[in-house]
């Protein structure tokens, strides 16, 4: 696996939205799915909004591997676990990044209850 470059990391945290899509085991991808991404330090995080049932969501988390487009970056990925301590950061970025839509929406994808929800993105070779 590579690093993000600075340049990923500001086109993609600073992108309104991403699309993501999981690969299929034949190494197809899925229909793309638009989400809200953070960045919080040097990396970049997804959450499902809609909580585990999310078909998005399952489906990375089986496949394990997928593709990112945002902000003008398209890239292969990893879905990997977050660091532990790193759910009060991602929620600032969220916060931070997408408090203009309301506490409600924002509540979606903030908080100890979507923390186990999370994502980080890794660049795959």
């Amino acid at each position: 696996m590579t690093a993000w470059t600075e340049d990923d990391l500001t086109r993609v945290g600073n992108a309104e939205e991403l699309q993501v899509s999981s690969y299929r085991a034949d190494g197809t991808l899925r229909p793309y799915v638009t989400i809200w991404v953070v960045r919080a330090g040097d990396d970049l995080y997804i959450r499902s909004a809609y909580g585990a049932t999310n078909g998005w969501y399952r489906r990375a988390l089986a496949s394990g591997a997928g593709r990112i487009r945002a902000g003008g970056v398209e890239r292969d990925v990893v879905f990997a676990d977050t660091e532990p301590g790193a759910s009060a950061g991602i929620d600032r970025a969220y916060h931070g990044k997408y408090d203009r839509y309301g506490p409600a929406i924002v509540g979606s994808v903030t908080g100890p209850d979507v923390a186990a929800l999370t994502i980080r993105l890794l660049p795959r070779d």
